[in-house]
């Protein structure tokens, strides 16, 4: 399947994002167990850059991942200030034979 690089900007709502931390999580390791999610981490707000998250999954389109994404406990409580979906096309690295 394609790999999709997806970013997230969080709304500045520090206090609803850390409450609902867990559950997000949870729903991106079941994502993981079931193939689609291949990584995620936070990207700390840094240089006047707000907060947000870096998450690569497969999906046969952007509007695909999308819709999976529409389930994550922090867009669905509106902590998703910003989503973007690109397709991308890693190289080099453990995902190049993807290609």
């Amino acid at each position: 399947m394609p790999i999709h690089a997806v970013t997230y900007v969080y709304a500045d709502r520090a206090a609803e994002l850390d409450a609902l931390r867990p559950e997000h999580r949870a729903f991106l390791a079941d994502l993981y167990s079931r193939g689609a999610l291949l990584a995620s981490g936070p990207l700390p707000a840094h240089q006047g850059a707000p907060s947000g998250a870096l998450l690569v999954l497969d999906g046969d389109t952007p509007d695909a991942v999308a819709a999976i994404l529409d389930e994550d406990p922090f867009g669905r409580a509106g902590l998703v200030a910003e989503r973007t979906v690109r397709p991308w096309s890693p190289v080099i690295g453990d995902w190049a034979d993807r290609v």
